[in-house]
C-alpha cells in the first residue's frame, strides 16, 4: 500500500579531517567536510538494499518525511515513502545535501579552519567528482559498499552520472531524469546572468557580506526570479496565470501588476529565506563546467561498468531539453552501456521531475524493480 513516511530528522557526519582531507580537483584542501544526511526505510542484513538519492541545485538533505514542528513535506515526498517509486518498504534510502550547500553540508560560509572566518570566495571552485567524492566517504561512514540505485534530477542526475564514472562497479542501477551532460550555450548564459546579477549587488562586498552583517538580497531575488522562469513552461504560466492583473480598469503602473510579476517576486523573495547567495554561485558554476564525456577517462571507466541505466526526459523541459538526454543516451550506448531512455509528455517543464506527470512515477517504479 502507499503512504507517506512519518517524522524523520537530519544527521550530519564528519567525512574529512587533518588526518584525511578531501583534495578537490581544482587543487583545494577542506580539512574538516560536515555532511548533513536524511535516512528512510531499513538497511538489510545483506547490505544490498541501499538508494542513494541526491538533489537538484537548491535541494537540501530533506527529500521525504517530515520533520517535527513543520508542515512541509520533503521535496520528493511523491518519490519516497512505502509503495512509492523509491519504495522505503524495500530499500535503505539515503539523502545528503551536497558540498557546497547551505544545508548543513561544508560550503562557502563554513568556517575555515585555518582563518576561522568564513571561507566566502576562498572556498575551492567545486568539480561534480568532488561532490560524488563526498557521497562516497558518506557511505563509507555507514558502512556500505555497494548500492541497489543512485536516483536522482537535474544536477542530482549528473551526480549519479558521475558516481557511476568514477566507481563503474559499485552501482547497479542509475535513475537519471531531466539532466545533461554538457551544458549547452544557453544554460551557461542563464547562469552568467543570475551570479552577474548577486556579484553586482552593493551588498556582495566582494563575498564577505557575512562579515559585514548584510546580505545580497536584490541580486539574489532577480537570479532567483530569472531562474524560476526556465525551470517551467509556457503552458503552466499561461494556465496559471495568463494575463490576469491586479489593478482594475485603465490604471496602469510600473510595479507589479500581472499575476505573473507577483507570482515570480513570491518565488525570489521566499528563495532568500532558504538559500545562500555564495553557494547559487558555486553550483551554478560547478554545473557549467560539467562535462564528464569530454574527459579521457570516462570512455574506459564506462567500458568496465556493470551499472544500468534509466534516463527520462519531458517534451516541455526546455531548461534541459530532451536533445541533452538523447546525446547522453548516444555517448552511453556508444561505449556498451545498458540504457533506456524514454521522453514522457508533461506540461510543467523542467520541474516535471518533482512532480507526477503520467507513466512517470511508474517508469521508475518499474526499473528499481
Amino acid at each position: 500500500m502507499t503512504g507517506s513516511l512519518g517524522y524523520v530528522e537530519t544527521r550530519r557526519a564528519v567525512v574529512a579531517t587533518p588526518q584525511d582531507p578531501l583534495l578537490t580537483r581544482s587543487g583545494g584542501r577542506l580539512e574538516h567536510v560536515e555532511v548533513a544526511y536524511e535516512t528512510y526505510g531499513e538497511l538489510n542484513t545483506a547490505r544490498d538494499n541501499a538508494v542513494f538519492v541526491t538533489h537538484a541545485l537548491t535541494g537540501n538533505a530533506h527529500a521525504a518525511g517530515l520533520h517535527i514542528g513543520e508542515k512541509k513535506r520533503g521535496w520528493w515526498d511523491n518519490m519516497i515513502g512505502p509503495g512509492k517509486p523509491v519504495d522505503t518498504d524495500r530499500f535503505f534510502v539515503i539523502s545528503p545535501n551536497i558540498l557546497g550547500g547551505c544545508s548543513g553540508t561544508t560550503g562557502p560560509l563554513s568556517v575555515d579552519p585555518a582563518t576561522g572566518k568564513p571561507y566566502c570566495l576562498d572556498f575551492p571552485l567545486l568539480h561534480m567528482t568532488d561532490l560524488v567524492a563526498v557521497h562516497r566517504r558518506l557511505l563509507a561512514h555507514l558502512g556500505i559498499e555497494r548500492l541497489y540505485a543512485g536516483v536522482g534530477g537535474s544536477l542530482g542526475g549528473m551526480q549519479i552520472l558521475q558516481w557511476a564514472i568514477d566507481e563503474p562497479q559499485v552501482m547497479d542501477r542509475a535513475v537519471l531524469v531531466a539532466a545533461s551532460s554538457r551544458l549547452t550555450a544557453e544554460n551557461i548564459a542563464f547562469s552568467t546572468v543570475a551570479r552577474e546579477a548577486i556579484m553586482s549587488d552593493p551588498d556582495f562586498v566582494g563575498g564577505r557580506y557575512v562579515e559585514h552583517g548584510v546580505f545580497p538580497w536584490r541580486g539574489q531575488k532577480v537570479a532567483r526570479m530569472m531562474a524560476h522562469i526556465t525551470y517551467v513552461s509556457d503552458t503552466t504560466l499561461d494556465e496559471k496565470f495568463g494575463r490576469r492583473r491586479r489593478s482594475t480598469g485603465d490604471a496602469w503602473e510600473m510595479g507589479p501588476d500581472f499575476e505573473v510579476e507577483h507570482y515570480l517576486q513570491h518565488q525570489g523573495m521566499t528563495f532568500l529565506d532558504r538559500f545562500d547567495a555564495l553557494s547559487y554561485l558555486y553550483l551554478t558554476r560547478l554545473l557549467d563546467y560539467f562535462d564528464p564525456f569530454g574527459d579521457p577517462g570516462t570512455a574506459e571507466a564506462l567500458g568496465s561498468s556493470s551499472t544500468r541505466f534509466q534516463v527520462t526526459s519531458f517534451d516541455s523541459d526546455w531548461r534541459f531539453d530532451t536533445a541533452q538526454s538523447r546525446r547522453m543516451v548516444e555517448q552511453l550506448a556508444a561505449l556498451g552501456v545498458d540504457v533506456d531512455f524514454a521522453e514522457l509528455h508533461s506540461t510543467y517543464g523542467h520541474d516535471s521531475f518533482l512532480l507526477e506527470p503520467a507513466g512517470y512515477h511508474e517508469r521508475v517504479a518499474g526499473f528499481l524493480a
